[in-house]
């Protein structure tokens, strides 16, 4: 009975914490057998366009699953490790330099993470997916979004066509069936039973239409999120950290001052040069009993100020929507190239100076779990 209880107990640490493939299999069997069940029915309907489109939109989630379950999210070794700080500048906010993950043994880049399920440090870490059994992160954050744009066009869209199916079978059971808008002289009872035998003279076909129409806000929904996440020029895991930051300075514990533009880096823990177009001005941190430290330590120069809002403070990594995309679909893009002029550079920094827009997202994810 030991030996059971001791097996069960680590087969549900296994399932719960660690990295297998369970919820991708059934992802794939969800598409596969639905598309079985749902394509026999309603292909012969189709007009070649429509075939054309809908081969291309089946075909394209399986592309993009495989490139972001296979592909490297970004993972830190040692072989990389310079490359990986080279990428982004510490905001001293969120990530700090000289902070060493205990697990890997490696200074930590900025935005990178340690992932307790894929047990490796992940560089510009979104979040941990069941559905890909990877993590998301630098090298395949792109992919990613290029999955869930997939698969929101293929259930819209194999929703739109499956109705157009039923409403067909329906009109051969009533020729006066509307699919919309009802027509004003039926009742809902008549409406719907008519409608129903439409998606009984298929069931193979109606049931995936109304899962697909039942899962399109789902996957859109998903799909608008980390759109949102881009235009904060933020991820899952920096929205949580800046929640954090909001509970702190509603508390009165946080605090920041400047950091002055030309500091001396302490080569050891920060990379002399990133490609990234602006730096750090500013230092937070917080304090247990909400008294503002001593203005003798480092870092940063001045006083220190007491924050109340988020809107007070720069978030370091949003550049505009425009140059966040940039950074998600163009891997390794070089903003701080050396033809920028310094107007350039200084027109990055307004722009990065701009409120973080974080605690929207995290409220998103807050209640999204």
């Amino acid at each position: 009975m030991g030996r059971l209880t001791t097996a069960l107990g680590r087969f549900g640490t296994y399932v719960m914490y660690d990295r297998h493939p369970t919820v991708l299999i059934f992802f794939l069997l969800l598409l596969s057998v639905g598309e079985y069940m749902y394509l026999p029915g309603v292909w012969p309907h189709l007009s070649l366009l429509h075939k054309t489109f809908g081969s291309i939109s089946i075909i394209l989630p399986y592309l993009f699953l495989y490139l972001s379950a296979a592909g490297d999210p970004g993972v830190i070794t040692p072989a990389n490790h310079s490359r990986y700080m080279s990428h982004y500048p510490y905001d001293f906010a969120l990530f700090r330099p000289g902070q060493t993950c205990r697990t890997c043994g490696l200074l930590k880049p900025a935005r990178s993470k340690h992932c307790s399920v894929c047990k490796r440090c992940v560089h510009k870490m979104d979040h941990h997916c069941v559905f890909i059994n990877n993590c998301v992160g630098y090298g395949n954050q792109h992919y990613f979004i290029l999955l869930l744009f997939s698969t929101a066009i293929l259930t819209l869209y194999g929703g739109i066509l499956g109705l157009g199916v039923i409403a067909d079978a329906a009109r051969r059971r009533n020729a006066s069936f509307v699919l919309f808008p009802k027509p004003s002289s039926w009742s809902w009872h008549q409406y719907l039973m008519v409608l129903t035998t439409g998606i009984q003279d298929d069931v193979g076909v109606g049931s995936v239409t109304l899962l697909s129409l039942m899962t399109t806000p789902l996957v859109w929904g998903l799909l608008g999120y980390h759109v949102y996440l881009i235009y904060c020029g933020t991820t899952t895991n920096e929205s949580m950290k800046w929640q954090d930051w909001q509970m702190e300075m509603d508390d009165g514990c946080a605090f920041k001052r400047s950091l002055p533009p030309n500091r001396t880096k302490n080569l050891r823990y920060e990379a002399a040069w990133t490609r990234w177009p602006v730096d750090a001005v500013q230092v937070i941190v917080r304090t247990e009993d909400g008294t503002p430290p001593d203005p003798k330590i480092p870092p940063g120069v001045g006083e220190w100020e007491r924050i109340w809002r988020l809107r007070d403070v720069e978030n370091l990594y949003d550049l505009g929507f425009w140059d966040n995309l940039v950074d998600v679909f163009v891997p390794n893009y070089s903003f701080r190239q050396a033809d920028v002029s310094g107007t350039d550079l200084e027109r990055g920094k307004r722009r990065a100076k701009k409120p973080p827009k974080a605690p929207r997202a995290s409220n998103l994810v807050a209640a999204a779990t």
